[in-house]
């Protein structure tokens, strides 16, 4: 998978503080979570895949070694920010990998375009693909549903 550079996965971290979220539409939330190690408030901005009524699913698309999906394993109160919203309760819940595998067909039927975009920054082909997809993706790219408390 390919690495998005670190600056710019931060970047935008300043508007959601600024209460700018909105610009960035409702495609986007940051998540505030809590270091498993130094018990620290940690920012990380993803993309929504999949809205429901009252949560949000987004990909974890360098697997189980993001930092913030090891983290809200450890510690899964989590507060969220999104269009308007400042700072919301939330709680994350890691998908099994059958769900994942589910959730991301969905995705990619209903959503061709942005998953082709997904596919080429992370460099997963299998979700432009017409084909099934790989038995082992839910494993290889983690959902999490953050859930509003």
């Amino acid at each position: 998978m390919r690495k998005i550079p670190r600056w710019l996965a931060r970047a935008p971290i300043p508007l959601f503080r600024a209460g700018l979220g909105i610009l960035l539409g409702r495609r986007f939330v940051m998540v505030e979570h809590t270091g498993r190690k130094s018990g620290q408030a940690r920012h990380v901005v993803l993309e929504v895949l999949l809205r429901e009524p009252d949560a949000v699913v987004v990909a974890s698309g360098y697997g189980r070694a993001s930092q913030w999906l090891r983290n809200v394993e450890a510690t899964p109160r989590v507060r969220l920010w999104w269009g308007r919203n400042r700072g919301v309760a939330g709680r994350a819940h890691v998908l099994a990998p059958e769900e994942s595998r589910r959730r991301l067909d969905r995705y990619r039927h209903e959503h061709p375009g942005q998953a082709r975009i997904v596919a080429s920054a992370l460099g997963l082909p299998e979700l432009t693909s017409a084909e099934p997809l790989p038995e082992d993706i839910g494993r290889r790219v983690p959902l999490v549903r953050f859930e509003i408390t």
